[in-house]
């Protein structure tokens, strides 16, 4: 897959200051029904018009006939990528799905592949209209009159990740994707869940990594929320704030919103941005709810869950040291809400147990996936299962701790004993274009 040039990007950047927020596009043929912008197998991306299909998109349109706007659409036997550009902010898209004289089975990720809607099925003549609610930023820090104060140092990485670039990447996949219109709309009233953490939390751009932080967006209504992650691989408390991660989102955070604050894996470690768990670590985390709490925003830590680490009667040994009774005891003091992911994770390692928990992390043998010539072993890192029980515990953890946000959970999708997880062979991810055998920072 090819990615959008850094001069590019900053030329995007530059015209977000006047750019539209609006928008209807009907997917299909170039006879688009009125009011709405004709998307045919030829709109590739341009900084001129702000939207189109991403270079390496191989798609067709099929035309039915009949209504203007479902009677045509877009399809491909490969995932598809469409990128709109858009200004910071939460938006809602609404997404025209299926086929007036077929079936269909569509799964739609954003972004960094992270995860709205899993595999939508229509019958044969069946279309369905579906509504995701997203959240759009790039890398530019901006006061209230929208005057540029700087930018997050961004990692040499992260210049081909598509959440820093001002587009919205919507990714079609599945079986059968046939999508015959999208809208997009702003929208200013929903609450915002602001993710910061590390490659545990952050939307993992390749396959097979992923993180929890990518598979929560799946398991809230739209409209009302949008999931903001902010998560960096590698990343410490101490960095996220040097880096200006943490300025850049609260430039974005408004009364109402929430902050997840999730950290430990790489801050135990010894260096200059090693925090020790009873002292530093607590303190840190104190400054982080006062700053937060300041702009009217609720604080919610999240213990980090265990690494894959079984003794020999297959019970979880503890690698995290202190951190998260620290974490624990930091949020009783400052009577914030809590979600102890650390204790729901040792249930559900210990339920799987030491062999069908690889089924949950990044182990595969060599040559499973394209260009990996060796095996990749890794005990810290998920993939989309994985990362998706993990996000159940969390959906569980936001329940126990009674957060008003919880009602805005699909109501389906909460019910979760991390003591019975959902079975590997009942997941179903169709894979991203993009893939690689390089183990995100961070351990």
């Amino acid at each position: 897959m090819k990615y959008i040039s850094l001069s590019l990007l900053l030329s995007i950047l530059i015209a977000t200051t006047t750019a539209q927020t609006n928008f209807k596009f009907d997917f299909g043929t170039n006879k688009a029904a009125s009011g709405y912008i004709a998307v045919t197998p030829n709109t590739f991306f341009s900084k001129e018009t702000g939207y189109g299909f991403e270079p390496g998109s191989a798609v067709q349109a099929i035309d039915r006939g009949g209504n203007a706007l479902t009677g045509d659409y877009i399809t491909s036997d490969k995932p598809f990528y469409f990128s709109i550009q858009l200004p910071d902010g939460n938006y809602d898209v609404k997404l025209i799905l299926g086929d007036a004289k077929g079936n269909s089975a569509t799964t739609v990720r954003v972004e960094n592949r992270r995860l709205l809607l899993e595999n939508i099925l229509t019958e044969n003549g069946k279309q369905v209209t579906k509504t995701i609610t997203v959240h759009v930023k790039d890398s530019i820090i901006r006061d209230a009159q929208q005057k540029e104060l700087g930018s997050v140092r961004l990692k040499p990485r992260e210049y081909t990740y598509r959440h820093w670039d001002n587009l919205l990447t919507l990714e079609f996949n599945d079986s059968l994707p046939k999508v015959c219109a999208v809208e997009i709309t702003p929208n200013k009233k929903a609450t915002t869940i602001f993710l910061a953490g590390n490659s545990t939390v952050v939307d993992q751009d390749r396959e097979p990594w992923a993180a929890w932080g990518q598979m929560i967006p799946r398991f809230f209504e739209p409209g009302n929320l949008a999931i903001a992650n902010y998560a960096e691989s590698g990343e410490t408390m101490k960095a996220f704030v040097r880096e200006r991660r943490l300025e850049k989102l609260f430039t974005l955070a408004k009364p109402g919103d929430y902050l997840f604050i999730e950290f430990t894996h790489n801050d135990q470690k010894p260096g200059g941005n090693h925090l020790d768990p009873f002292t530093t670590y607590k303190q840190t985390l104190k400054e982080w709810i006062g700053e937060a709490r300041k702009r009217g925003i609720t604080p919610v830590l999240v213990t980090s869950m265990h690494r894959r680490n079984f003794d020999s009667s297959g019970h979880i040994i503890n690698t995290l040291s202190d951190y998260p009774e620290a974490m624990r005891q930091t949020a009783a003091e400052e009577k914030v809400a809590l979600i102890d992911l650390n204790a729901m994770s040792k249930t559900l390692y210990e339920a799987w147990g030491p062999e069908q928990s690889l089924k949950a992390f990044v182990h595969y043998p060599a040559h499973t996936f394209p260009n990996q010539e060796t095996a990749l072993a890794d005990n810290t890192h998920f993939n989309p299962y994985g990362a998706y029980e993990l996000a159940r515990c969390v959906v569980k953890g936001i329940v126990a701790a009674n957060l008003p946000i919880a009602k805005y959970l699909i109501k389906e999708k909460i019910a979760f004993d991390p003591a019975h997880p959902d079975a590997v062979a009942q997941f179903y991810w169709p894979l991203s274009a993009a893939v690689t055998a390089v183990k995100p920072d961070g351990n």
